[in-house]
């Protein structure tokens, strides 16, 4: 594959104008790692695409294996495509389900696509444009249809402010089934003001929602990546266990009277007060691109 004969492939990015690079993964035969402005954004395996890298993705991975009945297909929404890792794994332990990957960047996709090419058989739509604008712009058919809807939007290492409000989880919302699920990457710091502020936000557009990290990212010790899990049904919390088991370990799930009191003081983000997620320390995501 094109990725194994080319040393560290890079791009120019039309509209944000960062350096995008894919880094063959030293320790991982067939992996690869997708770094934009500095800050890894994806690992993908081209061996094993059920083979998952980073803590979070792990952790929504075990999530995915929970939606409807393991190893049947189902209907995804991406939106934030990075290199396609989770459509990847959904394919892979799901073939035959029904993606749509929503990403700003069409140079970024195709970049991937060059180095980093995914399997023809899977049935995934790539939509181009801003996410928010894209839900608008989505078949009538689709809403209130889809079982998973994973929003993993960032702009170099934070998350910009427009996806972050009631607003927007509303129009996300929408898409879900009844008993569908929304699946939130967000990352945040001690005092975890941003995160409880999405959860607060997440809990006031679908009803229920818990929230799963490193255990030590929790406690506000640490920064790091939160993963929120909503549903406008109440969530099977009986899988609970089951996350948790699966690792990254420590893990520690926030849900019920827990929940209520990681809550307290949160307020729901709307349009007029949303802000970006918090700018990590450079140590935290960023690393070297290799020459």
């Amino acid at each position: 594959m094109a990725a194994r004969e080319t040393d560290n492939p890079r791009i120019r990015l039309a509209s944000s104008g960062q350096e995008a690079v894919i880094e063959a993964d030293k320790w991982v035969p067939g992996s690869y790692q997708l770094v934009v402005d500095g800050t890894p954004q994806s690992h993908v395996n081209l061996d094993d695409p059920t083979n998952l890298f980073f803590e979070y993705v792990q952790r929504i991975g075990h999530v995915i294996d929970e939606v409807r009945t393991p190893g049947q297909p189902i209907t995804a929404v991406h939106l934030g495509a990075g290199a396609l890792t989770l459509p990847r794994y959904i394919e892979a332990t799901r073939p035959g389900s029904r993606q749509q990957v929503v990403e700003l960047e069409q140079d970024l996709v195709d970049f991937v696509r060059e180095h980093l090419p995914w399997s023809k058989r899977a049935a995934i739509r790539v939509r181009y444009g801003d996410a928010r604008e894209v839900l608008g712009r989505f078949p009538k058919g689709l809403a209130g249809s889809v079982d998973l809807v994973i929003v993993d939007i960032f702009s170099g290492a934070r998350t910009p402010a427009h996806v972050t409000s009631i607003e927007f989880y509303r129009e996300a919302a929408a898409l879900l089934s009844p008993d569908g699920i929304l699946v939130i990457n967000i990352a945040d710091g001690p005092g975890l003001a941003f995160a409880r502020g999405q959860a607060a936000t997440v809990q006031d557009a679908v009803g229920h929602v818990a929230v799963l990290a490193e255990a030590q990212i929790l406690k506000g010790r640490r920064f790091g990546n939160v993963v929120l899990i909503g549903s406008n049904a109440e969530l099977p919390m009986h899988f609970i266990p089951r996350l948790l088991a699966g690792g990254p370990h420590p893990a520690k799930a926030v849900a019920g009277a827990e929940l209520r009191q990681f809550l307290a003081g949160a307020s729901v983000v709307t349009d007029e007060t949303a802000v970006p997620s918090p700018t990590p320390a450079q140590t935290i995501f960023q690393v070297r691109s290799g020459n």
